[in-house]
């Protein structure tokens, strides 16, 4: 039988070895194709200990509601001192040997992230557009001439009205500008949520669920 629940792993990205972790759901079965989530974190998870990730945002939303991730889930680390801007490869590397070791649904991989990880999703899911069904950026924000790659792509973005550490003009901005771009993109703003609105947002179980149902064009 598979490994399953939070696995640690390593990996090798250029001379440094790198630490990730996947998530693989105690259902999985080798002989059907299944979705994949690439989380990306934010600033305060950053380091090589590869372990934080798994415990602000998406991992603590699996770990409360498991039965709503029927899905293989990837969590690269950004290293000390970095955005992830420069560490893409690390992203890169991590779906690679993910899609290599588990047997992943290439027209479901899916791309989240928050604050840091969201402002990732937004620019690493514009670079990477082709790769993915779907994108679900919490707390960021992106480079507006993205938008026509980002139009290609179903978006659902969120965001607290109380942030005071990413404002939510960030994300208004970005949403406005793919539809403008003639994309898809909706909006949830949280009344009285500030930075933290990751927790309400993965443990939304409509979010996940649409966030699953999406499929490459």
């Amino acid at each position: 039988m598979p490994e399953t629940g939070f696995i640690n792993k390593t990996m090798s990205v250029g001379a440094k070895t790198r630490r990730y972790v996947v998530y693989v759901p105690h259902e999985y079965d080798a002989t059907k194709a299944w979705p994949l989530i690439v989380f990306l974190h934010g600033a305060g998870e950053r380091g090589d200990d590869g372990l934080m990730p798994t415990e602000v945002g998406l991992g603590s939303a699996i770990r409360r509601h498991v039965e709503r991730f029927p899905c293989v889930v990837v969590m690269p680390q950004c290293p000390d001192g970095m955005y992830w801007d420069k560490a893409f490869r690390d992203i890169d590397e991590a779906i690679a040997r993910t899609e290599i070791e588990y047997a992943i649904d290439p027209a479901r991989v899916y791309l989240t992230g928050i604050s840091m990880g969201g402002y990732a999703t937004w620019i690493y899911g514009a670079a990477q557009a082709d790769r993915f069904a779907a994108l679900l950026p919490i707390c960021g924000g992106g480079k507006i001439e993205d938008a026509p790659a980002l139009a290609t792509l179903p978006i659902w973005a969120f965001h607290g009205d109380k942030d005071e550490t990413v404002l939510p003009e960030e994300s208004r901005k970005m949403v406005h500008a793919v539809k403008k771009a003639g994309g898809k993109a909706w909006y949830t703003e949280y009344h009285d949520i500030g930075h933290n609105s990751w927790d309400k947002a993965y443990n939304d179980p409509k979010a996940i669920k649409w966030l699953l149902k999406q499929r490459k064009r």
